[in-house]
């Protein structure tokens, strides 16, 4: 296989404990087994970094909690990466240290993720996190005195017990520390979970209001100087001091269909129309890179229609045209015509091709628009 892969995503499983609503591939502590899961990973590496083509355009450490893991072992992965133009690292706000951020920047982390999630205590406590919203503070502040000029934080809306009130502060209170990007995510939690158990009803209530909610997170923030660029996430827009793109370069390559290779328990690739799911369970990834071999894994053949089914779901998410070369089996005509008549989708030209992109109106609605117009 030619190497042209241009996007790496390493898992991180490790947390200090794990949340209510959380349906990562997670594994709680195991601080004994963070070296092992480290030499497993490069192992992989190894194996499957055949596919790269340096230099990268990004790299992710995901989890997890990346930064949960033992600093050594953190910066063993760290030391090890191709070199990429754009490096983020997830953090939680309690493992987030002065020692930390001075490590992450010297091992060439360019971007930070940090899960505030909220800041009313009463908010967190129902999510189960750890960190307190003075945590948060800290954490953006000591990565700041490291020199990191690009900082994400992630919000939760649609919490057990949140009102507009409470979103509207969490809003406040995110922006006056003045992250480049923010991603802001409607709470999401599996059925049968002990979570949905406990909240349930409290749940229900807030799906009614999470149209009301995404209307103000999007009114807030693009009033506070920040480009609606995709349905959940924000990045402040350029200015006459700092002309950056400030998108996420990593999730723009899902949005956009690239090709991206995942390493670690359960982490995902998907290249040259075929997907790979590695297996979640930690025993049998350690076992099987122990012995030189590579995990054991789903694969899944996309066929073409499904990945023009996917390019358009994905790609509406975006506030750039999508180009409809190659994809114009996947859309309804009729359907198209009829959501162009009723303000949701506008049709115009994008590299000299025809393409789509949805109204204001319509990224509202979102994948319901998304999903009429597909075949």
């Amino acid at each position: 296989m030619s190497a042209s892969v241009r996007h790496l995503y390493l898992h991180l499983p490790f947390c200090s404990s794990r949340c209510g609503y959380c349906d990562f591939v997670t594994v709680v502590g195991r601080r004994g087994q963070h070296r092992a899961y480290v030499d497993a990973l490069l192992a992989e590496l190894s194996l499957e970094g055949g596919v790269l083509a340096p230099p990268l355009e990004s790299v992710f450490l995901g989890g997890g909690t990346p930064t949960f893991t033992e600093p050594r072992e953190l910066e063993r992965v760290l030391r090890a990466l191709p070199p990429a133009l754009e490096v983020t690292v997830e953090a939680n706000p309690e493992t987030t240290s002065p020692s930390l951020a001075a490590l992450l920047r010297d091992c060439g982390v360019t971007r930070v993720s940090l899960g505030a999630q909220s800041f009313r205590p009463r908010l967190l406590e129902v999510l189960d996190r750890q960190a307190k919203p003075d945590d948060v503070r800290r954490a953006v502040y000591a990565l700041r005195d490291a020199k990191f000029d690009n900082i994400s934080l992630d919000l939760i809306y649609g919490i057990p017990g949140q009102s507009a009130a409470d979103l509207e502060a969490d809003l406040s209170d995110a922006l006056a520390l003045g992250p480049e990007h923010l991603s802001c995510y409607e709470l999401e939690a599996k059925h049968g979970t002990r979570f949905t158990h406990a909240h349930g009803a409290e749940l229900a209530r807030q799906a009614e209001a999470m149209e009301s909610y995404f209307e103000c997170v999007v009114a807030r923030l693009t009033a506070a100087g920040y480009r609606w660029y995709e349905t959940a996430n924000f990045c402040r827009l350029p200015d006459l001091a700092d002309r950056r793109d400030l998108r996420s370069r990593h999730n723009l390559a899902y949005w956009r269909g690239r090709d991206y290779l995942g390493l670690g328990i359960g982490a995902v690739s998907t290249i040259n129309g075929r997907r790979r799911r590695t297996t979640p369970r930690l025993g049998a990834y350690l076992a099987a890179l122990a012995m030189g071999e590579r995990p054991p894994s789903q694969v899944e053949l996309l066929p073409r229609p499904v990945r023009s089914a996917e390019r358009v779901l994905l790609g509406l998410r975006l506030d750039e045209p999508l180009a409809l070369a190659g994809l114009e089996g996947a859309v309804d005509a009729e359907a198209l015509e009829r959501l162009e008549r009723l303000g949701l989708v506008e049709r115009g030209r994008a590299g000299g091709v025809d393409a789509l992109t949805l109204t204001r109106r319509g990224r509202f609605l979102g994948g319901g628009v998304t999903a009429e117009l597909l075949t």
